[in-house]
This record gives C-alpha cells, sequence and structure tokens, in this order.
C-alpha cells in the first residue's frame, strides 16, 4: 500500500507527458496550411487575403465594415494548444486603407482542466481612428486591458449587427466550421514583430 503514492505519480507524469504529444497533433488546421511562425512576407500576405475572403462569405456586411474601418489587424492561424495548462500563438498583418502595413504576433494562455489543440483566425477591426492609433502607439498591447473588445455579432437579419460598427475595437473569430460565438479574446497579447 505504502508504494502506491510513487506508482501514481509515475503514471499520473507519463500520462501528462504522452498527453503533450498528442496535443502536438491536435488541430483544425488543414494539412496543407502553412504555420504561422516560419510564414513570409508573401506567404502572409496571401493568408491575409484568404482569412478576409472566408470572413466576408461567412459574415454578411463583414466586408463593408472593414472597408469602413480605420485599420484591421489579421491573425490567419492562431494555434492553441492545452492540457492543464493552454497556450495559443499566430502571426498576422495590419491593414490600413487596403495595404500591410505592418506585421504583428499574438499570444494568449489559459489554465483548467482542458485537453486538445485547435487552430482559429482572429479578425480585429479597429473601427475608430483613436483606437487604430492607440493600438499602433503601443509598445505591446492587450486586448481587454489597452482596449475593451467587443466580439462581432451578427443581428436577426443575418448581417453584422448595429451595435458591433459602433464599438471602437471589434473581434472576429473563425474555425473551420465557420464563425465561433462567444469566445473571447481577452488577455491576448499582441506585439510588432518582423517577417
Amino acid at each position: 500500500m505504502k508504494n502506491r503514492t510513487p506508482f501514481r505519480s509515475a503514471c499520473l507524469a507519463a500520462a501528462i507527458a504522452l498527453g503533450g504529444f498528442a496535443i502536438v497533433g491536435c488541430t483544425t488546421t488543414p494539412p496543407n496550411a502553412q504555420g504561422a511562425p516560419r510564414a513570409d512576407k508573401t506567404s502572409m500576405d496571401s493568408q491575409v487575403d484568404a482569412t478576409l475572403a472566408r470572413l466576408y462569405n461567412v459574415v454578411p456586411g463583414s466586408r463593408e465594415m472593414v472597408q469602413k474601418a480605420a485599420g484591421v489587424l489579421v491573425f490567419p492561424s492562431v494555434v492553441g494548444g492545452s492540457f492543464v495548462v493552454g497556450a495559443e500563438y499566430g502571426r498576422g498583418a495590419l491593414r490600413v486603407g487596403g495595404r500591410t502595413t505592418d506585421y504583428y504576433s499574438t499570444t494568449a494562455g489559459s489554465i483548467g482542466f482542458q485537453a486538445g489543440g485547435q487552430s482559429k483566425a482572429i479578425v480585429y477591426v479597429f473601427n475608430s481612428t483613436e483606437a487604430l492609433n492607440k493600438f499602433r502607439a503601443s509598445n505591446g498591447w492587450s486586448a481587454g486591458a489597452d482596449a475593451t473588445v467587443t466580439m462581432g455579432r451578427v443581428g436577426a437579419n443575418g448581417s453584422v449587427d448595429t451595435q458591433t460598427i459602433q464599438q471602437p475595437v471589434t473581434s472576429f473569430v473563425l474555425t473551420n466550421v465557420g464563425l465561433e460565438v462567444g469566445v473571447s479574446v481577452q488577455g491576448a497579447k499582441i506585439n510588432k514583430v518582423t517577417l
């Protein structure tokens, strides 16, 4: 009986290690998708174009919203994995006036009993010039701490609702299934990077 505690500890450690290896392969990113950390400027810009086209297809009214916005920050592939402690990472591009101006990385963490991994695209729409300027002037921007980020919502008519458009910063989270509702991006840390 006394020797069971070390045995249990060894089994738990082995299970956590195996779970960590399993997480590496758990993603909803298609097999031919290029990982965000390896992307160069041309590849990143192509991925941003594809993500925006998908957003426009999935969320009616989002194209007009992005066109009227001061800027849009697109992370085509934010890959996350977790067992007990989770982490997410991705790279993306900021577009102002339809042109890429800078590149950024996003990181986020979580703690809790969760297992699995996934890939998603995150789009931040800066609806006001003030919000965009504040973001660009920051040295490491945190969603929720440096600005309130509202989740994009679709109204009863199937298009982006008017309240979403009026917020300074709006986020949309896309998975392979479509628009993910109820997902918070609060706490995500965004930093400028060089590709």
